[in-house]
C-alpha cells in the first residue's frame, strides 16, 4: 500500500508539473538570412542562434560565407571565438600574417584587436563566432579584393 501510494504519488507529480514545461528549441542548421551587403565582399548568411540575450551575456552567430567571400577589418569590445564547423577561413589579425582555418579549428581573438576572416578563394566557410552582446562591432577597414586576392595567393 505504501509502494503505491508512492507511484501515485510520483505520477501525480510527472502528470501536473511535466505537462506544463514549454521549451524554446532552434537549430543551428538553417541557413539564416542573407547579410546585407554593408562591411563583406561576396556572399554570406547568418543565423543569430542566441542574440541579445541578457542573462547570459554573450551571442553565438552562425554565419556561412560562399567562397572568394570576405568580411572588412574589425574588432569588438569583448574577446571573440571562432569554431569552423564547416569549410576553410582565411584569419588575420592587425600586424600578424594571416592563416588558413580549417573544420574543427577554433580561434580566439582578444578584445579591442583589429582582425578579418572570410571564406578562402575555393572554399565556402561556415562557422560559430561566440562574443559578447554589450557593444557592437566595430569596423575600421574596407578589405579590398585586391588585399583579399594578394592574401589568397600566398596561402594557397
Amino acid at each position: 500500500m505504501k509502494n503505491s501510494i508512492t507511484i501515485l504519488f510520483v505520477l501525480f507529480s510527472l502528470a501536473v508539473f511535466g505537462q506544463d514545461q514549454e521549451y524554446q528549441v532552434s537549430s543551428y542548421l538553417t541557413s539564416g538570412v542573407k547579410a546585407p551587403n554593408t562591411h563583406y565582399i561576396g556572399e554570406a548568411w547568418l543565423n543569430g542562434i542566441i542574440a541579445g540575450d541578457a542573462e547570459l551575456g554573450y551571442n553565438i552567430t552562425k554565419a556561412t560565407f560562399k567562397a572568394n567571400s570576405t568580411l572588412d577589418w574589425h574588432k569588438h569590445s569583448s574577446p571573440q571565438v571562432l569554431i569552423i564547423v564547416d569549410g576553410e577561413a582565411y584569419y588575420q589579425e592587425r600586424g600578424n600574417n594571416a592563416v588558413v582555418l580549417k573544420e574543427g579549428d577554433i580561434i580566439k581573438c582578444e578584445k579591442d584587436i583589429e582582425h578579418w576572416h572570410s571564406s578562402t578563394k575555393n572554399s565556402d566557410v561556415t562557422y560559430l563566432a561566440l562574443y559578447g552582446g554589450e557593444q557592437p562591432t566595430t569596423w575600421t577597414e574596407v578589405v579590398t579584393q585586391a588585399y583579399y586576392d594578394k592574401i589568397a595567393e600566398e596561402l594557397d
